[in-house]
């Protein structure tokens, strides 16, 4: 096999569902995040980030809102170097 894509479906909702769970940390959250980033929805714009962002600063806070971007980001990155 030389490869394969996976996507995630129903970001927004999968996002918020995640967010309330309490068993479920920021690290679990950030993952989430930059699948729903990196997805058709998110391109497509059909990801209400806005209800995301405040969903985790209700939760956590705004600085662990910019925290779970960052790791987010970094994610992505990580597994896009080669790739090009």
């Amino acid at each position: 096999m030389t490869g394969y894509t996976m996507e995630l479906a129903a970001c927004e909702s999968t996002l918020l569902r995640e967010i309330a769970t309490k068993e479920l940390n920021r690290e679990d959250i950030a993952q989430t995040y930059a699948m729903a980033i990196v997805s058709t929805e998110a391109r497509n714009k059909l990801i209400d980030w806005k209800k995301v962002n405040e969903a985790i600063v209700e939760r956590w806070s705004p600085s662990a809102r910019e925290w779970i971007k960052n790791q987010a980001w970094k994610i992505i990155e990580s597994h896009t170097k080669g790739r090009a």
